[in-house]
């Protein structure tokens, strides 16, 4: 149910600002109190206000500017995606990105956080955020900043993203440990692993999985269905079923756990007897597509 409104225009723009709002909550509530830093660009803007407060002497109150800066660095990685990346994504890019921006300005950050345990406080924050930008991802968007720079160098270059972010972070850290104190850096990266952890979960495009189909219905017309319905590749073996000796098609398709039920109801639409059989957790290696959208 969830993942076929997952599917609709409104109910992803509704669920985007959601969960914008729900990483900006989490952040401003529970861990920037703490003075804890995210990572990624995002980090690097927390990092920057509190210089500002700190060593320029200006007091913004409540207020967190580092939305208003996060906003302001990412213009420059938002026309790079618009050159380069799909004008779909860029737009949810956008959206995203916007939002979480306006509200990390206007949920003001208290003097205690919600949850005074440090350890509790990064827990709790690295699940919400963890969920909301799982969510952001599920449904075809992205809270920008340095993803949107190790996609385009992945893309373009052949960068690793994911070695590319955690050196990023990692250079992060050590600033903080070096600008403010050894607790600051390491309930800032606990935070950090808490929230990555919590997104994998959460991020059902991560979950390679692979689907096999048994019918006896013309192999061409699903697998051709298929192919324009989730933009994956099938392939296509006969088989012969023990019992009863019938031939049958066997259609083999990897794909993302997200893109299930779009199958399901796939296959089903031309054959409502078909067999299919799911295995999640599939390492796949070769010319296998992370869909953004």
């Amino acid at each position: 149910m969830l993942n076929k409104a997952l599917h609709t225009s409104v109910f992803r723009v509704l669920t985007l600002i959601f969960a914008s709002a729900l990483v900006a909550f989490s952040i401003n509530r529970f861990v920037a109190p703490l003075h804890f830093y995210s990572g990624g660009l995002l980090g690097v803007c927390q990092v920057i206000r509190t210089l500002l407060v700190s060593k320029v002497g200006l007091d913004f109150g409540e207020t967190d500017i580092a939305g208003i800066l996060y906003l302001i660095a990412n213009i420059p990685l938002l026309i790079l995606a618009w050159r380069s990346m799909g004008r779909n994504f860029v737009a949810k890019l956008i959206l995203c990105t916007v939002a979480q921006s306006l509200f990390m300005t206007l949920i003001p950050v208290p003097e205690n956080s919600v949850i005074e345990d440090p350890l509790t406080a990064c827990l709790v924050a690295g699940l919400l955020n963890g969920l909301g930008y799982g969510l952001m991802l599920t449904c075809g968007g992205s809270s920008g900043g340095m993803d949107t720079l190790w996609l385009y160098l992945s893309k373009k270059r052949g960068f690793a993203v994911g070695k590319t972010g955690i050196l990023f972070n990692a250079c992060l850290y050590l600033l903080c440990l070096l600008l403010f104190d050894k607790r600051i850096a390491i309930y800032s990266a606990i935070y950090s692993v808490f929230t990555n952890v919590f997104l994998d979960k959460v991020h059902q495009q991560n979950i390679t999985t692979q689907a096999l189909i048994m019918t006896k219905q013309d192999e061409p017309e699903i697998a051709g269905a298929i192919m324009k319905a989730i933009a994956r590749g099938v392939t296509v073996w006969e088989g012969r079923g023990a019992y009863t000796g019938d031939d049958v098609h066997i259609l083999c398709v990897c794909l993302s756990k997200y893109e299930i039920e779009t199958l399901q109801n796939t296959v089903h639409a031309i054959d409502p007897h078909a067999f299919i059989s799911v295995q999640e957790g599939v390492h796949t290696i070769g010319n296998f597509q992370r869909h953004l959208n």
